[in-house]
C-alpha cells in the first residue's frame, strides 16, 4: 500500500499532466477551427472574384440557371441579391419563398460597397454555412453576388485534428505518467528515510544513523544535513535530560512528604507516590487529572487557589479527609509554569508527632492526678498528726495506717511507672530464652496464692501440654502477674480464675479468664491506655495504677505477640496472650 505523500505526489503530476494537455488541446482545436473558417473565407472570395465576370448583363431571367450552373461547377451554393434585399436567384432553394436578406450581415456589407462575411446557420437550409457577398452590377443595377459552403468540411478537418491530437496526447500521458511516478517514487522514498531518521531522534535507544539514501544536492538533501547535524546536539540534551529526570523521580520517591504540583486549573502536573498513598489514589496518576477527582479534599483545593491567585507562599496544618483524616503540615508555594502559573504543595505528616504530644498531655494530666490524691491525703493525715493528734492513740494508729497506704499506692505507681518507661526506653531487644510457659504460668499462680486466698478467688491452671515461646522471663511473667492480679481484684467472692495454655498453627496462646465484673463493650479498646480505668472508684479501692494492662502490652508487643481481649459485662472477660511457637 503507498504512503499518502506518494499518492499526493502522482496525483498531483496527474493532474498537472492532463490540465497541461487539454489546454493545449482546447487551444489548438479552436486555433485549427479558425484557420479552417479563415481558409473557407478566402476560398468563398476567391470563387466570387471568378463568378463575378460571368454574371448575365442583360437578362434577369438568366439569374437562377446562371447560379445553378454555378453550383455545378464550384460546387458552391450561390445566391444572387438586389439592392433590396430580395433574392433574385439560389442555386439550392426557390427564391420566391425566401425572406429578404438585407439585414444579412454579408449582405448588409456588400450593399454597402465592399464584402462581407459570416458564419452562422441557415435557417433556410437548416446546416451552418459560411457566407461570403460581394456587390456585384446586375442587369445595370446595385446587387450582391453571395457564395456559401457548409461547414462539414470544417468539422471533419477539426474532427481528424483532434482525433490526432488525442492519440498523441494519449502516447505523451503514458510517457509523463511513468515518470512522474518514478520521480514521486524517488521523492518519497527520501522523504520516509528523513522521517524515519526523525523519529529516531526521540527514541531512548536513539543511534544517531543517518538515513541510507543519498543526500543530493536538492531541498531534501539539505535538510538531512540539518538533521544529521542536529542529531549530536540532540541526543546529549536527551541524555542530560533523563539524567535530571531520573534524578527528580529518585529523590521524590524517596521523600516520606508528599509532593504535589498543579497548574493554574488546579489540574495535577506531578505527584509522587507519598502522596498518592497518602490520598489513597492509584498509581501511576493519570496527567491533568483534576485535583477534585485526586483528592477530594476543600481545605487543600482552597489553599492552593489561593497561593495561585495571590503569588505568596503559604503553610497550613490541615487534616485531608481523603487521606483517612490523617494531620498535614502543608507548605504550599507558587509554581512558575511556561503556560501560566501553579502551585507546588509538600505535605509532612504530622499525625504521629500529634498523638505523642497529645499522649505527653494526657501523661502529664494523668500523673498530676493520680499523685494529687495520696499525696493530699498523706499531707493532710500528716499535719492533723502534728497538729496533736499525735497524742490520740487510737486515731493516730489509723492516720498512720492511711499514710502507710497511700505511701505504698505512691511506691506502686512510681514502680509501674519505672518498669514502663523501662520497656518503651529499650533500644536494643534483650536475647531471647526458649521458655518454658507451663513453668512461667504455674509461677505467677504461686505468687498470687495469697492475694486469690484474701479475696476468696480460686486461681488455677488445667493441665496443658508442654508449650515453648522465645523470649524473657521476667517480662512474660510480669504480663502474667499483671493480668491475674486484675483477674483476682475485679472478681467476686467465690469467683475463679482460669489460665488456659493451647497451641495451634505455629502459634502459643495463653488465656486468662475470670468471672469478674466483665468490661462494657465500648471501653475494651481503650483498655490498654495509660491510666484508664473503667471503674475509677473500684480502681483506688483495690489500689491499681492504671498502668497495668499497658505494660502487659508492651511487655507482650517486645516479645512478638499480641494481647486480645473479650468482655461481657457481669460475666467475666478474657485476656488472651499469642506468641509464635519456639
Amino acid at each position: 500500500m503507498r504512503s499518502p505523500i506518494f499518492r499526493k505526489l502522482l496525483l498531483g503530476a496527474v493532474l498537472l499532466i492532463f490540465v497541461a494537455l487539454g489546454s493545449a488541446d482546447f487551444l489548438l482545436t479552436r486555433y485549427a477551427g479558425e484557420r479552417e473558417r479563415a481558409v473557407a473565407r478566402r476560398e468563398l472570395g476567391l470563387v466570387c472574384r471568378i463568378l463575378a465576370p460571368g454574371l448575365p448583363a442583360r437578362e434577369p431571367r438568366q439569374f437562377q440557371s446562371w447560379a445553378e450552373a454555378a453550383d455545378g461547377r464550384t460546387g458552391y451554393r450561390v445566391t444572387l441579391i438586389d439592392g433590396n434585399g430580395v433574392v433574385l436567384a439560389d442555386s439550392r432553394h426557390d427564391p420566391e419563398t425566401m425572406e429578404n436578406h438585407a439585414r444579412r450581415p454579408e449582405v448588409a456589407a456588400a450593399l454597402a460597397g465592399r464584402t462581407g462575411s459570416d458564419i452562422r446557420r441557415s435557417a433556410t437550409l437548416n446546416a451552418e454555412f459560411c457566407y461570403f457577398a460581394m456587390p456585384v452590377d446586375l442587369a445595370g443595377r446595385r446587387g450582391v453576388l453571395r457564395v456559401a459552403e457548409p461547414l462539414d468540411r470544417v468539422g471533419a478537418s477539426i474532427a481528424e485534428m483532434r482525433r490526432l491530437m488525442l492519440r498523441s496526447s494519449a502516447f505523451a500521458i503514458g510517457i509523463a505518467l511513468l515518470v512522474a511516478y518514478l520521480i514521486s517514487r524517488s521523492l518519497t522514498r527520501r522523504i520516509h528515510a528523513i522521517e524515519a531518521y526523525a523519529q529516531q531522534l526521540v527514541k531512548a535507544n536513539y543511534s544517531g544513523k543517518p538515513p541510507a539514501e543519498p543526500e543530493g544536492d536538492d531541498e531534501l538533501g539539505s535538510l538531512t544535513r540539518s538533521l544529521r547535524l542536529m542529531a549530536d546536539q540532540f541526543r546529549k540534551m536527551i541524555g542530560r535530560l533523563e539524567v535530571e529526570s531520573a534524578r527528580r523521580e529518585t529523590i521524590l520517591s524517596s521523600m516520606v512528604e508528599g509532593v504535589l504540583a498543579v497548574d493554574r486549573d488546579l489540574r495535577v502536573i506531578f505527584c509522587n507516590d507519598a502522596f498518592a498513598r497518602a490520598v489513597r489514589a492509584r498509581t501511576p496518576v493519570p496527567e491533568n487529572i483534576s485535583l477534585l477527582q485526586l483528592a477530594r479534599d476543600p481545605e487543600l483545593r482552597r489553599m492552593l487557589a489561593e497561593v495561585i491567585a495571590t503569588g505568596q507562599p503559604a503553610c497550613q496544618r490541615m487534616n485531608l479527609l481523603s487521606a483517612r483524616a490523617r494531620s498535614y503540615e502543608v507548605m504550599a508555594v507558587p509554581l512558575r509554569e511556561p503556560g501560566g502559573g501553579g502551585a507546588l504543595a509538600t505535605l509532612h505528616d504530622v499525625t504521629e508527632l500529634e498523638r505523642l504530644e497529645r499522649v505527653r498531655r494526657d501523661f502529664v494530666a494523668n500523673i498530676s492526678h493520680e499523685l494529687r490524691t495520696p499525696l493530699a491525703a498523706i499531707r493532710g493525715y500528716t499535719e492533723t498528726l502534728l497538729d496533736g493528734a499525735l497524742e490520740d492513740r487510737v486515731h493516730s494508729r489509723r492516720f498512720l495506717g492511711i499514710i502507710a497506704a497511700q505511701t505504698n499506692r505512691l511506691a506502686d505507681l512510681a514502680s509501674d511507672l519505672l518498669a514502663l518507661a523501662e520497656v518503651e526506653g529499650e533500644r536494643q531487644p534483650r536475647p531471647a530464652e526458649r521458655l518454658d510457659v507451663a513453668a512461667v504460668v504455674a509461677h505467677a499462680l504461686d505468687t498470687v496464692a495469697a492475694e486469690a486466698s484474701a479475696r476468696q478467688v480460686r486461681a488455677w491452671a488445667p493441665a496443658a501440654e508442654p508449650a515453648y515461646i522465645a523470649g524473657q522471663t521476667d517480662r512474660l511473667e510480669q504480663a502474667l502477674l499483671n493480668l491475674l492480679l486484675n483477674a483476682i481484684r475485679y472478681n467476686r467472692p467465690g469467683g475463679e480464675v482460669r489460665v488456659e495454655v493451647s497451641q495451634a498453627q505455629g502459634t502459643v496462646r495463653i488465656a486468662v479468664h475470670d468471672t469478674g465484673i466483665g468490661i462494657p463493650e465500648h471501653e475494651i479498646p481503650r483498655i490498654f491506655e495509660r491510666f484508664y480505668r473503667v471503674d475509677k472508684a473500684r480502681s483506688r479501692e483495690t489500689g491499681g495504677t492504671g498502668l497495668g494492662l499497658a505494660i502487659v502490652k508492651h511487655n507482650v508487643e517486645r516479645m512478638g505477640g499480641q494481647i486480645e481481649a473479650e468482655s461481657r459485662l457481669g460475666k467475666g472477660s478474657v485476656f488472651t496472650l499469642v506468641f509464635p511457637a519456639a
